[in-house]
């Protein structure tokens, strides 16, 4: 692979290029992974897509909870879309270079995405919370016009959530070696080219994950602690059976969120268990994705009924088109 550089202060070579080791040297091994991943893409954009598709066209539908659900299909599809179409590319041609722009872009877009949705979960948490624990006040409570307001604000604030460091990051030198050993562009497998010092972009991220993170995990926690406390307290079994199917599907959804960051970023980002970092990495960016659809909403009743809909009036669409 050739390496692109310039010329820089004297003898200083300035790397203008990374290349992403990925899943590593074996031809056989990228053809299978291809295929899997390939799978994995269309399978995840096709149901994100048909869930917009259904939560839009059906009136029954159009309340808060499915309005998050709609913007977290949305969510995902962006969310794979930053790292998905890049490995297929590499695994296809074989080509693992990637610009360094190219890699703080693609770094930018992951990590908005990510505080994005740390930020929708909560939200969506606390709209549980508001229908479970105080069902008479929800409708005015979250009405219309506060949905579109935290909604818009959840996608500012997440695209902010990484722009300072972001922009610290740009400035950095990187001098060699230009190997990052990862499927696509991270925060750390960056930092640790770079041939500056990185003390104050690392000290800029950790103050900006901590803020657009913590908070809104502290959020999701209280408000389950308080949606289960108030379950259990329900003396009918049958209601509270009920009350706990509206918001386990969320809860799961949270679990393997946050378990699977935890993992990647604190339990597991050293060189001794890269590996195993690559291994989470692809639950947590390419696996979740697939699985929140599943989990979420098409094992919902609701969603399930307008699907049956749309498939009827498909079918009778074309039925009448033949005729």
């Amino acid at each position: 692979m050739k390496l692109t550089s310039n010329i820089h202060e004297g003898n200083q070579t300035t790397i203008t290029e990374f290349i992403l080791l990925g899943f590593g040297d074996l031809p056989q091994l990228h053809i299978l992974l291809f295929l899997l991943f390939l799978v994995i893409y269309i399978a995840t954009m096709a149901e994100n897509i048909l869930i917009i598709a259904l939560l839009v066209t059906d009136q029954h539908l159009h309340t808060p909870m499915y309005f998050f659900l709609g913007n977290l299909s949305c969510l995902e599809t962006c969310y794979t879309s930053t790292i998905l179409p890049r490995m297929l590319t590499t695994l296809l041609t074989g080509d693992r270079s990637i610009s360094v722009m190219g890699c703080i872009i693609q770094f930018y877009f992951f990590g908005s995405l990510a505080g994005t949705e740390c930020l929708l979960l909560s939200v969506m948490s606390y709209d549980r919370y508001l229908a479970i624990c105080k069902p008479l006040h929800y409708a005015a409570l979250m009405n219309g016009r506060l949905c579109l307001q935290l909604v818009v604000g959840l996608w500012i604030g997440g695209f902010m959530s990484v722009s300072i460091f972001i922009f610290m990051l740009s400035q950095l030198t990187f001098c060699g070696p230009n190997e990052i050993d990862h499927f696509f562009c991270d925060f750390h497998p960056i930092t640790k080219l770079s041939c500056t010092d990185t003390h104050m972009v690392e000290v800029a991220g950790l103050i900006s994950c901590s803020i657009f993170t913590l908070p809104p995990f502290l959020l999701t926690v209280t408000s389950y602690v308080c949606i289960i406390s108030n379950i259990l307290r329900i003396p009918s079994s049958t209601m509270r059976q009920k009350a706990f199917s509206t918001c386990s599907s969320h809860l799961i959804v949270v679990t393997v969120f946050y378990g699977t960051l935890t993992l990647v970023y604190l339990l597991l980002d050293s060189d001794a268990l890269r590996d195993l970092n690559k291994v989470f990495s692809v639950f947590y960016g390419i696996l979740t994705p697939l699985v929140n659809p599943l989990i979420y909403s098409l094992r919902n009743k609701e969603v399930k009924k307008a699907l049956r809909k749309s498939l009827l009036r498909s079918f009778v669409f074309f039925k009448n088109s033949k005729c």
